[in-house]
């Protein structure tokens, strides 16, 4: 599903029309980044949780070449599932 199905589900769920959709959506997204991007964790009981994680700095290799290459350190969003979707998708 990409976004335009997900506004398109959405309409078909509710009373909005397809722009309050896009809009709403839009907002849950740009908050969500907000809120990541703060460093706050972001829990939606019985969906899940998004966070945001510290990736060490590590070596590895290039794919095409072997060359060994140094990775940097980053911050890279997570997403733990609820129990409820996890059992809903069981």
């Amino acid at each position: 599903m990409n976004k335009a199905e997900l506004i398109s589900a959405i309409v078909a769920k509710s009373e909005m029309t397809k722009k309050e959709a896009e809009v709403a959506l839009n907002a849950v997204i740009d908050s969500l980044t907000d809120a990541l991007k703060a460093g706050e964790k972001v829990q939606l009981v019985g969906f899940g949780t998004f966070a945001v994680k510290a990736r060490a700095a590590r070596s590895g290799f290039n794919p095409k070449t072997g060359e060994k290459i140094e990775i940097a350190a980053s911050k890279v969003p997570t997403f733990a599932a609820g129990k409820a979707l996890k059992d809903a998708i069981q």
